[in-house]
């Protein structure tokens, strides 16, 4: 019984180191992996141009009224 009592004890005192363990390397991988997506998206845009023209955009906006 003392030590179902002392395991349940343990169990309780180190769920906060546990919960540190474990959402630490998480949240540094999410970080990391939105920064690398960031880049990636931006490089992609420059190196390939999608076609919209803002001026141009305006200028048909502007035409219409």
């Amino acid at each position: 019984m003392i030590k179902v009592l002392s395991v349940v004890t343990c169990i309780l005192f180190l769920q906060g180191c546990i919960y540190k363990v474990v959402t630490v390397p998480v949240k540094v991988a999410y970080k990391t992996t939105k920064g690398v997506v960031k880049g990636t998206t931006a490089v992609v845009g420059a190196v390939i141009p999608d076609g919209d023209d803002e001026e141009g955009d305006t200028d048909n906006k502007k035409n219409k009224d």
